[in-house]
């Protein structure tokens, strides 16, 4: 009964509603790493989701020397899941951490977003929107070839 328990419990994520082309996103309203809320409209054009550290590092990689506003002036907005990393950690020693980027991270940290949108753990998804809908996605493996994306959008 535990087994058959612990498997229908990995399955669940299978099961949620990936968002196709043409869809309006659902709107949603998260903190970032100052406590500010930000919530998805119809001017952002570009949803950039890190499901895991390694995606998250793949951003921040990404946008090494560039400056502030770079995300903003491209319509382009970050969401990290970090309901994997332990509360204490996470209040006492990540956001402080990300306080010190140029750029701003809302913080999925309940997953009642990124999981919204599959992708891989490893990767940073790329959903290009217009007016709120989803009109293309990708997935970058590579901090150089997310820069090279985000030097190509439109800003």
């Amino acid at each position: 009964m535990r087994y058959l328990s612990v498997l229908l419990l990995s399955l669940l994520p299978l099961l949620a509603q990936a968002v196709e082309v043409g869809e309006r996103l659902a709107p949603w309203t998260l903190l970032d790493q100052f406590d500010q809320a930000y919530s998805l409209d119809d001017q952002t054009r570009t949803l950039l989701v890190a499901r895991g550290m390694d995606g998250a590092k793949l951003v921040k990689e990404a946008l090494q020397d560039r400056p502030k506003g770079y995300l903003e002036a491209r319509h382009t907005v970050f969401v990290a899941d970090i309901q994997r990393m332990p509360a204490l950690i996470a209040k006492m020693f990540a956001i402080p951490a990300m306080r010190d980027y140029n750029y701003r991270v809302l913080l999925d940290r309940d997953a009642r977003v990124a999981t919204r949108y599959a992708g891989a753990e490893d990767k940073v998804l790329w959903l290009q929107l217009d007016n709120g809908r989803l009109v293309a996605q990708q997935e970058y493996a590579t901090a150089a070839a997310l820069r090279e994306a985000l030097e190509k959008a439109p800003h």
